[in-house]
C-alpha cells in the first residue's frame, strides 16, 4: 500500500512560500510551484499512479499568482479527498510591515497590484491595497490550514528549520504536534500562535550584568529563576493547564498546537520556560518542537 505524504502551500505573496517549497525539496518531496488549484486532483491520480513506490511525498504550492484558478479549490479538495489523499495545508503569513519592506527592498511587483512608478509613497499604497485584496482571498485556505507560520521576525534559514521540523515531525507522528516558542515582545508577537503567554512580570535576569549576556538555556539565568518564587509558580500553573486540556485536544484530532512564551527581549525568561515546559510535556504519543525565535534556534526533542 502507497504511503502519501502530500502537502499545498499557500499564504501571502512574500512570506517564504518558494522558501518553504524548496525546504521540503531538501527533504525529498517532489515539488510544483504555483500549480492551477484546477490540477490538483489529476495531480494526485498521478501520484497515486505510482503504484511501484511504497512512500511518496509531494508538496505543490497554491497562490494569488493563478488566481484565475483559485475558485476551483474547494471542488478538487473534495476530489482529493474521494481519492483517498489527505492533504496537509501549510499557510505562510507575515504582518504587512514586514512584507512591505520586503517588497521595497527587492523592488518585485505584488501580483495584485499593477507596474506602477518609481514613487515609494504610490509603492506602498499599491502594495498595500494588494495585500489587503490577498488576505480576503486566501482566507478559505488559512481556514482550512494544518499549520500556519508567521515569517515576521526569521529569516531564510530560520523559515526552512521551521518547515523542515514541522515535516519530520508530523510525518512521523500520528499524535499531537506541540510546538514551544520563545519571542521578544519587543519584536512582535508570532501570528502563528494558538496560545500566547506574557511572562514580563517575572524577574528579569537582564538586570544582572552578570547575567545579561547569557540566556536562558545557561545553567547561572537558570539558577536564578528557578530561585524566584513567581517564575516556579507561573511554570507550575502552566503545566498544570497543558497537562489537563492537550488530551482533550488530541482527542478532538488536533495534530499540531503553538504555544508562544514572550518576555522582553526573547532571550532569558522565555526561553527558559519554553525549555522547561518542552521537557516536562514531552510524553509517549506526542512529538515536542522548540523553537526560540530571537536566538534562531529550533529543534525537535526526542
Amino acid at each position: 500500500m502507497t504511503d502519501m505524504d502530500f502537502i499545498i502551500i499557500s499564504g501571502l505573496s512574500g512570506s517564504g512560500k518558494s522558501t518553504a517549497l524548496r525546504a521540503l525539496e531538501d527533504q525529498g518531496y517532489y515539488c510544483v510551484d504555483n500549480l492551477p488549484a484546477t490540477l490538483l486532483s489529476r495531480f494526485g491520480e498521478q501520484l497515486l499512479s505510482q503504484a511501484d513506490s511504497s512512500e511518496i511525498r509531494a508538496a505543490v504550492s497554491i497562490d494569488v499568482r493563478n488566481r484565475a484558478f483559485l475558485g476551483a479549490l474547494p471542488a478538487e479538495l473534495e476530489l482529493l479527498d474521494s481519492q483517498g489523499i489527505k492533504p496537509r495545508i501549510l499557510f505562510l503569513e507575515a504582518d504587512e510591515a514586514s512584507l512591505i519592506k520586503r517588497f521595497s527592498e527587492t523592488r518585485r511587483r505584488h501580483p495584485l497590484t499593477s507596474a506602477g512608478g518609481e514613487d515609494q509613497g504610490q509603492f506602498a499604497l499599491a502594495l498595500r491595497d494588494g495585500l489587503q485584496r490577498e488576505r480576503e482571498m486566501v482566507q478559505p485556505l488559512l481556514g482550512a490550514a494544518s499549520k500556519r507560520i508567521d515569517s515576521s521576525q526569521i529569516n531564510t534559514h530560520q523559515l526552512r528549520t521551521r518547515v523542515q521540523a514541522w515535516s519530520l515531525a508530523s510525518r512521523e507522528q500520528d499524535g499531537l504536534v506541540l510546538l514551544f516558542q520563545s519571542f521578544g515582545y519587543k519584536h512582535g508577537v508570532p501570528l502563528d500562535s494558538d496560545f500566547v503567554f506574557d511572562l514580563r512580570g517575572l524577574p528579569n535576569p537582564h538586570y544582572d550584568p552578570k547575567l545579561q549576556p547569557l540566556t536562558g538555556q545557561d545553567q547561572p539565568v537558570a539558577d536564578f529563576l528557578v530561585a524566584q518564587a513567581s517564575v516556579e509558580s507561573m511554570f507550575q500553573d502552566l503545566q498544570q493547564f497543558f497537562g489537563k486540556w492537550l488530551p482533550a485536544f488530541e482527542e478532538e484530532c488536533r495534530n499540531y498546537v503553538t504555544v508562544s512564551l514572550g518576555c522582553t527581549g526573547g532571550q532569558h525568561r522565555s526561553v527558559y520556560l519554553a525549555e522547561r515546559l518542552a521537557a516536562a510535556l514531552l510524553a509517549p504519543g506526542r512529538k515536542v518542537i522548540l523553537h526560540h525565535r530571537e536566538l534562531a534556534q529550533v529543534r525537535v526533542l526526542p
